[in-house]
């Protein structure tokens, strides 16, 4: 039975992108050290963020109604403040002094790690101690990656933590104020209709459907934007913010695998692939926690300059409004604008396009892929843009065709027309290239194909054989010049750790990359260059000998408790 307690030698528990009770590292080390405060902070610099959007904002809100939900059920309740972080706890701390802070590492966007170093100082300045639990299958401080395979499975294969059957909460004496609005922190006033709902309760009902129906479909399935819909998992933003954790989902695959009868050979197959990912997921991550400045700038500094300065906003709004021109590229665009999801192979075939035909540099179209995308999360999203845009300097280039897309996986044009109403007047003749329509044709189906804005199916921006074959010969041209031969040489001299992964009983397949580039610290050189802009931002860890960014104290900060239906 759980109790309040009122003296002051407690706990506070900082939820950040881990929005459950569950299997939460932090909260169950926490509650072992006596009362707990469970805190979760609204952080307008975090909001203001380009990557931010309000699908996120009111994803998070639901998911902290469960939360809220979850504590109340145990004798506590969630508290949440509106300000910045240091801000936040300074105020409780003065208010009733704690004794520790519990979380998880984040590794999340650089605002938020110039969040966590202030916190960092903060908490050092105060002689408090900062227990950061591993959040899933990323390590913090490696060196290289080397042997990280292997502490992955170890991570994901230990057992579930589960709290202790008796939790004292601290009763913190301040007073509730309300829930700042998305347009409080001025997020853009759009957010998807379609768009999945937040929170652990349907987070579980996703995986159930997920584990007993929906992977009888995944492999075969996750690549057409037909099919993907429903074969593909749906998890990914439940795990972007912690509805459920990596472990439990990767342990529940598991089991489900070894109860499926012999016969169900399809849905195994599915559910190892499914595994796989998982385990790719954690990759990705690592990634941005070992060279946090892929987030803003090219991984093989040989391609700087590649298309920073040939911008073209035509170009990018075309893309952005679904007025390129090809069918399958603008239709994956108006899912995205309406739902906030879309399939692994469209989300890689959009940044293919506006990487090569579009020629557009890959930040700022990260950017409004991020905002778009409802499951969001940047060490994945970072890591993709990079390699489909060919600036890492170890993948393969990899040039989506959107013609022939559409051939392979939406060959009758459903998914095209779904989400484009003016492609349902177009005859199967002329599905993949409307712009070859006679004008007799046009006329007979009520149509009009041009580059007006009035024009009911736009033009292709760019010829796209032309325009894919300039843009492969100037990164292959750079790719094979000195500048990029110069960089890569340096990458090698400052730290190379070759990475191999081998199969298992997992279900991963056999994988040996070329990491001849790869490295976990940026050397000096790139060290200096990244200070300057960015803080000296390299490995993350919070002991490095550096300037904490202390982030803006905001007078209007509040806090509230949460209600029953009070979100």
């Amino acid at each position: 039975m759980a109790r309040a307690e009122t003296g002051n030698r407690y706990s506070v528990v900082w939820f950040k992108r881990d929005l459950r009770c569950h299997d939460h590292a932090a909260l169950i080390d926490a509650a072992r050290s006596g009362p707990i405060l469970c805190v979760y902070i609204v952080e307008p610099t975090l909001w203001a963020q380009a990557d931010a959007a309000r699908q996120h904002y009111h994803f998070i809100r639901e998911s902290l109604q469960d939360l809220a939900m979850a504590l109340r059920q145990l004798g506590g309740d969630l508290r949440v403040f509106a300000g910045e972080a240091v801000e936040i706890l300074s105020r409780i701390y003065a208010n009733s002094p704690f004794a520790a802070l519990f979380s998880h590492e984040e590794t999340g966007n650089h605002a938020s790690y110039q969040r966590d170093l202030a916190v960092k100082a903060w908490c050092k300045s105060q002689s408090l101690p900062w227990h950061e639990s591993r959040q899933f299958g990323v390590l913090r401080g490696l060196s290289n990656r080397n042997d990280w395979q292997e502490g992955w499975e170890r991570h994901m294969a230990a057992s579930q933590l589960h709290l202790p059957e008796a939790l004292q909460f601290f009763a913190l004496p301040l007073a509730q104020l309300p829930l700042p609005s998305a347009d409080q922190l001025q997020l853009p006033a759009y957010e998807p209709r379609q768009r999945q709902h937040g929170g652990r309760i349907l987070a579980l009902q996703v995986l159930n459907e997920f584990l007993n129906d929906r992977s009888q479909q995944y492999r075969g399935g996750i690549s057409s934007p037909l099919s993907a819909t429903s074969a593909c998992s749906r998890l990914s933003p439940y795990l972007a913010f912690g509805c459920l954790s990596l472990r439990e989902v990767v342990q529940a695959t598991h089991l489900q695998i070894k109860r499926l009868p012999a016969s169900a050979l399809q849905q195994r197959r599915g559910l190892e692939a499914f595994i796989s990912r998982l385990y790719w997921h954690c990759h990705f991550i690592q990634k941005l926690e070992s060279e946090p400045a892929l987030e803003w700038q090219n991984l093989h500094r040989g391609y700087d300059g590649l298309r920073e300065d040939d911008w073209n906003e035509a170009h990018f709004q075309a893309l952005i409004r679904g007025r390129t021109g090809w069918p399958l590229v603008d239709a994956c665009v108006m899912m995205l604008h309406h739902t906030g999801w879309l399939n692994f192979r469209m989300r890689a075939m959009l940044v293919s396009v506006a990487a090569y035909p579009l020629w557009l540099h890959w930040r700022p179209v990260g950017e409004w892929l991020a905002r778009e995308f409802l499951d969001y999360e940047p060490g994945i999203h970072w890591s993709q843009l990079q390699m489909q845009s060919g600036t890492t300097g170890i993948n393969t280039t990899r040039v989506y065709n959107p013609i022939k897309q559409a051939q392979d996986h939406d060959p009758k044009g459903i998914f095209v027309r779904r989400w484009l109403p003016h492609m349902r007047r177009v005859p199967d003749t002329w599905l993949f290239e409307p712009w070859l329509m006679p004008p007799e044709v046009q006329r007979h189906c009520g149509l009009t194909v041009g580059s007006g804005p009035d024009d009911d199916i736009p033009l292709p921006v760019v010829d796209l054989a032309e325009a894919t074959r300039q843009s492969k010969a100037a990164l292959h041209a750079r790719r094979a010049g000195r500048q990029a031969r110069d960089a890569g040489a340096e990458r090698k001299r400052i730290g190379v750790h070759p990475r191999r992964v081998h199969a298992h009983a997992g279900g991963h397949a056999s994988v040996l990359r070329d990491a001849a580039h790869e490295q976990a610290q940026p050397g000096a050189a790139d060290q200096q260059g990244h200070a300057q802009q960015h803080g000296g931002m390299t490995q993350r860890t919070h002991d490095q000998p550096r300037q904490p960014v202390i982030l803006m104290n905001h007078d209007s900060s509040c806090q509230w408790h949460f209600k029953p239906g009070a979100l």
